[in-house]
């Protein structure tokens, strides 16, 4: 047999090869470039200057509704009530499910079983569900009115249980034997703490804060079952796409998808 065969029946098996190797890198890419579409296609159509209500059709081009992003007041004012919403649930959340992952890890205690089952209730919950229930619940107890306190409650209610997973996932692998020689070297339990324990978690602990804004900011089916009179920002684009979407909201999910 010939180099010149020899070398032509090996080449398909370099190429199969090759392709094997990287195959999960050019899958990997290729799903990157398919969620980032929509993304990309929302980011040139607010350049556009449609011709009526609806911006389905490219027109030409514009920089005007840039210039004015905050034209619109109500939008405005909705975006900004989604970004205190997202930031106080993503602080109350993210301090209670670290302690609480905390005390799923490292303790035993009646009912520890039960309460892990728990914690992934709400994340399996479909989210119509959760919402008719928090609604139901705060109908019943009748403390609260529906506003902007029930939005909160609800928004923590959901992030809370992201948290606990991504901590918990967190020090499961951590080495108790660095809170061990920091005690043994004189720390006390704050110390050791705050010094080893928390900045070797940090990563999970940010990692769950920056999983429970990008929920609690996005919301829309919990948060239309208990917002009573406050309005979201995802709430605010369902009202007027009913109606025509002004290319300030686009610009601003724009401004989002770039950011979170």
């Amino acid at each position: 047999m010939s180099r010149g065969s020899l070398a032509a029946e090996t080449a398909p098996t370099r190429a199969w090869r090759w392709l094997r190797e990287h195959a999960v890198n050019m899958v990997g890419v290729l799903v990157v470039i398919y969620l980032l579409v929509p993304i990309a296609v929302i980011f040139v159509f607010s350049f556009n200057n449609p011709a009526g209500r609806y911006n389905f059709t490219w027109v030409g081009f514009t920089f005007s509704h840039w210039t004015d992003v905050f034209g619109i007041e109500d939008l405005t004012e909705a975006l900004l009530t989604s970004l205190k919403l997202a930031l106080l649930a993503t602080v109350i959340s993210t301090v209670l499910g670290t302690m609480m992952a905390l005390a799923l890890v490292r303790h035993q205690f009646f009912g520890r079983r039960l309460s892990n089952f728990l914690i992934v209730i709400p994340m399996a919950t479909p989210e119509v569900v959760m919402g008719a229930a928090l609604l139901s619940f705060f109908l019943i107890i009748g403390t609260f009115s529906l506003g902007f306190e029930t939005l909160l409650i609800a928004h923590v209610m959901f992030c809370i249980s992201f948290v606990v997973v991504v901590v918990r996932s967190r020090l499961i692998g951590f080495d108790r034997n660095l809170e061990e020689a920091a005690r043994d070297l004189g720390a006390n339990a704050l110390q050791t703490f705050r010094l080893v324990t928390l900045p070797l978690i940090m990563p999970g602990i940010m990692g769950g804060a920056l999983l429970a804004f990008a929920l609690s900011i996005d919301d829309f089916v919990i948060s239309n079952f208990n917002s009573g009179t406050t309005v979201t920002f995802p709430l605010y684009v369902y009202g007027v796409s009913l109606r025509g979407i002004p290319v300030q909201v686009i610009v601003n999910d724009a401004i989002h998808d770039r950011l979170f």
